[in-house]
């Protein structure tokens, strides 16, 4: 298999990869303990944890509790998320490299689509 084809079948691994994550989240998801003071007691006594999702939006943070019943859940979906940024990046980095392989063997796009034409669409008139 030559290198070109090596990183097309790649980079068509990657894109089966993305198409099985069902559900993400673009977010962390944190643990929070509150302090809460109870009358006759000095020490404050602490309470949780509570989940929170946090995420950038709009240039603003926003945030929600997560229910504890949903929590692993949202866990695995900030993970699908992390995994699908990181097949985006080697996507891009494949890409980036089949481009050089292509410019370096002199084949450009066109010749390529050119080569993939059946035989019985050229005689037709």
């Amino acid at each position: 298999m030559s290198a070109i084809g090596a990183v097309e079948r790649q980079r068509k691994d990657i894109l089966e990869q993305m198409s099985t994550i069902r559900s993400m989240e673009r977010a962390s998801l944190s643990e929070q303990m509150l302090e809460v003071k109870h009358k006759g007691v000095e020490e404050p006594v602490l309470r949780g944890p509570y989940y929170v999702l946090v995420r950038r939006e709009d240039g603003r943070s926003r945030s929600r509790r997560v229910p504890k019943d949903e929590v692993a859940q949202v866990k695995q979906d900030v993970d699908n998320c992390q995994r699908f940024r990181a097949l985006a990046r080697e996507y891009e980095r494949l890409t980036e490299e089949l481009g050089r392989l292509e410019r370096e063997s002199g084949a450009s796009e066109e010749t390529l689509k050119k080569g993939l034409k059946s035989p019985s669409n050229r005689t037709r008139k």
